[in-house]
């Protein structure tokens, strides 16, 4: 198939991507698809995670092939944002799958996503409700390499940065993967975000400050201290802020707007 350009957010859980998502959303130039292979990986019949959803909440329609030709007949129509998790996708990466998207990255500090997870997954009574490969790190940079491999670079924008500046760090972003920047796409309305909702249906847990939100505003920033962290959330930390290093060197700066 060919026909407009698909942009994929490649992100980490609890890293403000859905924001980000909701924010390209606002735009309306864009056909927006929120964690398609998710629903795939953690719902369909050919299921890659480490829980079996709940009877009532499989998606027997929901394969992998399926959602890519979803995907791919809405870019027949007009450009295409995704906004997805790479250890979703990581049997996937064929050269044709990865020559037909238009990447990009999100990262946050793992300390951050760490405190967050904790914080999230204590609502849902499922403290240990995770492995290591669902927090996609590793995933995060292998399939950064992979790229270069492949003789790309995609622009890596880091979730302190964007949060501390919206307005010039979208504008940057924006000019990386050549689509206009909207200014207004950075505000909305508080209500219900049922078009990222999924899954577990639990949008107190998940979205409860999305949904509070009327845009993407600056936020100070807030030192987490990794030592502070559950033992078990804590083990990890080593671990994800290497793979998060590796791409935090190639991220978008602030100095890199012009016009």
């Amino acid at each position: 198939m060919t026909g407009h350009p698909i942009y994929f957010l490649w992100a980490t859980p609890r890293s403000t991507s859905t924001a980000f998502e909701w924010m390209m959303r606002q735009r309306g130039d864009l056909s927006c698809f929120h964690e398609p292979f998710g629903m795939a990986w953690y719902q369909g019949p050919e299921a890659r995670a480490p829980r079996v959803a709940p009877t009532d909440r499989q998606r027997p329609e929901a394969t992998f092939e399926k959602i890519w030709i979803d995907i791919q007949e809405a870019a027949e129509k007009r450009p295409v944002f995704v906004k997805d998790m790479p250890h979703h996708t990581d049997h996937l990466w064929s050269d044709a799958f990865l020559e037909r998207i238009t990447h990009s990255f999100l990262i946050r500090d793992p300390a951050k996503v760490l405190a967050s997870l904790h914080c999230s997954y204590k609502k849902a009574g499922m403290e240990d409700g995770f492995e290591a490969q669902e927090i996609s790190f590793g995933p995060q940079q292998a399939l950064f390499d992979l790229l270069r491999a492949l003789g790309q670079t995609p622009p890596v924008l880091d979730s302190d940065d964007l949060l501390e500046d919206p307005d010039t760090m979208v504008r940057i972003y924006c000019k990386a993967i050549g689509i206009p920047f909207i200014r207004a796409a950075l505000s909305w309305e508080p209500g219900a975000r049922d078009d990222v909702l999924w899954y577990d249906g639990n949008d107190e847990i998940w979205h409860a400050s999305l949904r509070d939100s009327d845009g993407l505003k600056p936020i100070p920033r807030k030192h987490v201290d990794p030592d502070d962290l559950p033992e078990n959330l804590n083990l990890h930390y080593e671990t994800f802020m290497r793979h998060y290093n590796s791409l935090y060197t190639h991220r978008l700066r602030p100095e890199m707007v012009s016009g």
